[in-house]
């Protein structure tokens, strides 16, 4: 084995000589300065070689790290946009791949005086930006700028980089430094002087290592009263040692202390780990973990740590790859960090720049305690579920969860009973749906702290509301820990050797890298995460993205067959499923799914709930064509489940949305066009009388409520998208949203919306929905067709029923009376009333300044109605007029009126001109915000 050891140790010295003679760049003069020209030279055919032997122009993108830059990826000054082919950054051909430059960075960069410029940054392209040449791994390329007349000193010898060198224990390091000067040149090993050269501009020696662990070298240059310091780190291995796992480690961080903390790190057949962190300063080597007899895990305790500080760590891995912890609860992000606001994260920890590389977790003793308000919420039930899935990023400008929070009064006042919040968990980058994770115990900094997070959901519970959390468990990606642990960089995916990963994805529509489900490792980590979200943020339960992809069948190249029964994944999503339930055995399962109804059936019968996209159906029929209007799939029963578990949907975030649509390509008859922005408002008004009354959970995508009508492919499919609230103040946009209103509560409230006993008669322009319960019956109505027509209202019962939409009553001495609609008019009939008002024209409340209001002649035959009330007090008045499809018809200033008896004569013709159709006509005598209506029959 010792043989070995100095094997390997002779083997890096090589590969550390060769790294010198393989530099991507090479630059003139040795130490540049801000103020002077530096020659840069590029090797194509070094780094990665994405421009070797390209035959096209080489352009240099370039920029600057100054001190006020917060990382090297905080460029400033950046020369030219990635595809702008800037004539001053054209690199010039020497041929066999090496191309040079000469700038002078002050004025190339144009960088004020006032700010000092730390290094110049390089990636090379081709003229269409499609090919570019990086450093080795992929990292930008950077050459250090040194302060112009001082000493600059700086090792050529040996290559170090930010994890420092190992060698075996006797092993010898060639050392060589150089000074921009001559000066008095000294080296330190370990605080002790081992050479020292006067005048000097170059000191050379070999070292020979002695001492295990860490050891610091330090070279020291003095020229009369100025001084220079520059130093590396080399590591002396020493075996691992085997020691077994205290009973009391959980994965990740276990809190021991407030002064002590077990990391724990499961990192099966690699050979060592290090922890470097604010603990030891980040020196690698100081800190070698354990590992278990198994081989399979490394742990360290961490002492003498400040109470309630806060300690950013990385992990050091076969002496080479530096990965954060898999379930750490925060991490530092290099790139996005400087993204995210004061007051979106207030004191967010500082990224450890120079110190660390890609993503770092972080630990704190002590954390405060969130105290719960709610601590014993009860879910809604199933059947009651009206579940609004929101991407905070595109819900509210803030994207954090203190406005969301605010937020709440809106979605109580609509009347949902459950938020599905879009991925949290920390994902690559800030602008993202989320579905990209790679930290799944970390909420993402984006949207705030973890306390406010936790504070959103309980204010969620205190309103009745539950929240339910998207997860995306089909995939990782590359930023992960998981997938970086066992990564072939040159075939772009994890090895083999990889616990939780397949190499291949196992179906086409797998992003990332694929979870291998059937591995114990990945049972484990699965169960780790739904546990601790139940846990820690008291969450009702997930919505699990790509559920199908939960499997090991081999499917690629048929996504039919990837479809098809599958016992396998059946037994996992069960075992998944069951061992949540022992944490909380009401949390909500949901699975975008969308297999064959015969797999769906039997995870509906163990109990979890199923997506249900009926958006295809829905939008024909919104549009007004037969063709394929059909959504009866969104009812269980279609399906034949026994139990009411499909979460049906007009829209999601998958799809493109059904106003955008309407807008586009709805059906046009004469003067009728639903893509007309009021007609296809309306639309959207008949499709959800279609939508809530189905018994069953339903779910809105976020602003479905007021027509939302920006396309799914603005900028990008998953860019963010504008956030129009000002949709609300729109006076159709808000009747949208008040009919929504409507239904949700007449769906939760109503026992009707939970009866097994319903028809549905869907397949025509002429809809009919029919509810059959000891509480009342229900028959809905509708006309989905572009002209006008009799429906057969097949009645369940003669007798009194309600118009839920108008308000009004409706005698029946027919069952099969037919009654017509006009194109896009609905109608909910119940056999008990639940309103005396139309939720067409629903005001906040009635005027109390309007008393004794009467309309007469009524019914009205022709020419005009006669209008009589008192006002309390004097008031600025003015008339509408509603016609039943909630159209306003008639819109009229009365103006200042003083207290007393008012008649006014209204004639009934519409804004049109012509007289009002027969019908029943909403009328309402509007004072200041509030108003008093009253029910107009023109004959």
């Amino acid at each position: 084995m010792k043989t070995t050891f100095r094997l390997l140790g002779l083997l890096l010295v090589l590969l550390l000589v060769q790294a010198v003679q393989a530099q991507v760049v090479t630059w003139s003069p040795t130490y540049p300065t801000h103020n002077e020209p530096v020659t840069i030279t590029f090797d194509a055919s070094k780094g990665t070689g994405g421009l070797a032997n390209v035959s096209e122009p080489v352009y240099a993108h370039t920029g600057v790290i100054t001190n006020l830059s917060t990382s090297d990826s905080d460029w400033k000054y950046v020369k030219a946009p990635w595809n702008s082919n800037t004539p001053a950054a054209l690199m010039t051909s020497l041929g066999n791949n090496l191309y040079r430059i000469t700038i002078t960075p002050r004025t190339y960069y144009n960088v004020p005086a006032s700010e000092e410029i730390k290094a110049i940054m390089f990636v090379f392209r081709n003229g269409t930006g499609t090919k570019e040449g990086k450093d080795t791994g992929g990292k930008d390329i950077k050459v250090p700028i040194y302060m112009a007349g001082a000493i600059n000193v700086a090792f050529t010898q040996p290559t170090v980089g930010m994890n420092g060198i190992f060698v075996n224990q006797g092993a010898s390091i060639p050392v060589t430094a150089t000074s921009s000067t001559n000066a008095t040149l000294q080296l330190f090993v370990n605080g002790t002087k081992v050479k020292q050269e006067a005048n000097a501009s170059t000191i050379q020696t070999t070292l020979t290592a002695t001492q295990l662990g860490f050891n610091k070298v330090k070279l020291v240059a003095q020229s009369g009263a100025t001084t220079a310091v520059d130093s590396f780190t080399y590591v002396v291995r020493t075996a691992t040692n085997t020691q077994a796992l205290p009973a009391n480690a959980k994965d990740g961080v276990t809190y021991l202390s407030s002064t002590s903390v077990l990391l724990n790190l499961y990192a099966p057949n690699k050979q060592s780990v290090y922890v470097v962190g604010d603990f030891n300063n980040w020196q690698v080597g100081a800190t070698q973990m354990n590992r278990t007899a198994d081989g399979a895990r490394y742990w360290v305790q961490i002492d003498n740590l400040a109470p309630g500080q806060e300690y950013a760590y990385q992990y050091l891995v076969d002496e080479t790859l530096r990965i954060g912890d898999p379930y750490t609860e925060k991490t530092l992000d290099p790139n996005e960090d400087r993204y995210i606001s004061a007051e979106t994260y207030p004191n967010l920890k500082a990224y450890p720049a120079g110190k660390a590389t890609g993503m770092v977790s972080v630990f704190q003793t002590n954390q405060p305690a969130y105290n719960w308000k709610v601590t014993n919420f009860s879910k809604p039930k199933k059947t009651d579920l009206v579940i609004y899935e929101l991407l905070v990023r595109d819900f509210i400008a803030k994207h954090d969860y203190k406005t969301l929070t605010d937020t709440l009064d809106y979605l109580t006042r609509m009347g949902i009973n459950a938020i599905e919040l879009l991925p949290i968990h920390e994902y690559e980058g800030n602008l993202s749906w989320g579905y990209n994770s790679v930290y799944y115990f970390a909420p993402d900094k984006y949207y705030g702290p973890k306390e406010t997070l936790k504070r959103f959901i309980d204010e969620a519970h205190a309103r009745g509301i539950a929240v339910i959390m998207d997860i995306a468990l089909n995939h990782s990606f590359g930023q992960s820990p998981m997938v970086q642990l066992y990564y072939n960089p040159s075939t772009g995916k994890t090895t083999p050797e990889n616990p939780w990963f397949n190499p291949d994805p196992k179906h086409d529509y797998n992003v990332g890298h694929d979870f291998n489900h059937e591995s114990a490792a990945t049972k484990y980590f699965v169960d780790r995460v739904t546990e601790y979200w139940l846990r820690e943020y008291k969450i009702d339960g997930y919505r699990f993205d790509l559920s199908k992809g939960f499997t090991q069948k081999q499917t690629l190249g048929s996504v039919s067959a990837w479809g098809q029964y599958d016992q396998s994944r059946i037994d996992l999503l069960k075992r998944m499923a069951d061992h949540l339930w022992t944490v909380d055995n009401s949390a909500y399962v949901i699975l975008e799914h969308f297999a064959d109804n015969s797999e769906e059936t039997v995870l509906s019968n163990h109990g979890m709930m199923l997506w249900g996209n009926l958006h295809g159906n829905y939008k024909q029929a919104a549009l007004g064509y037969t063709n394929d209007s059909n959504f009866n799939w969104i009812s269980y029963k279609q399906r034949n489940w026994t139990s009411p578990n499909v979460v049906g949907y007009m829209e999601s975030h998958d799809e493109e949305r059904l106003m955008v649509e309407a807008l586009a390509y709805g059906n046009i008859n004469g003067n009728y066009s639903i893509q007309n922005l009021t007609t296809a408002l309306q639309r959207m008004q008949l499709t959800s009388a279609f939508f809530f009354t189905i018994p069953g959970p339903k779910m809105v995508w976020q602003f479905g409520e007021l027509g939302y009508d920006i396309s799914i492919n603005q900028n990008g499919r998953t860019g963010d998208k504008p956030i129009l609230w000002n949709y609300y103040q729109e006076a159709d946009r808000k009747k949208l949203y008040n009919v929504y209103t409507a239904l949700i509560k007449l769906k939760i409230n109503e026992p009707a919306f939970e009866s097994g006993d319903f028809t549905l008669n869907l397949a025509n322009a002429m809809k009919t929905i029919h509810i059959q319960h000891p509480d009342m019956d229900v028959a809905i109505l509708g006309n989905f067709g572009v002209a006008s027509g009799t429906i057969d209202p097949r009645f369940q019962r003669t007798g009194t029923w309600y118009d839920y939409v108008t308000g009004q009553s409706y005698s029946v001495s027919s069952v099969n009376q037919s009654i017509t609609l006009q194109p896009g008019e609905y109608r909910i009939y119940t056999t008990k009333r639940l309103s005396n008002g139309s939720i067409l024209t629903k005001t906040d409340e009635e005027s109390a300044l309007v008393k004794n209001a009467v309309v007469f002649p009524n019914p009205a035959s022709a020419g005009e109605v006669t209008l009589r009330y008192n006002l309390v007090s004097s008031s600025e008045v003015s008339l509408q007029l509603y016609d039943q499809l909630g159209r306003k018809v008639v819109q009229r200033s009365l103006g200042r009126q003083g207290a007393g008896t008012q008649t006014v004569q209204q004639k009934l013709i519409g804004g049109n001109g012509r007289s009002l159709a027969p019908g029943l006509y909403l009328c309402k005598i509007i004072t200041g915000g509030t108003a008093r209506t009253l029910q107009v029959v023109v004959q």
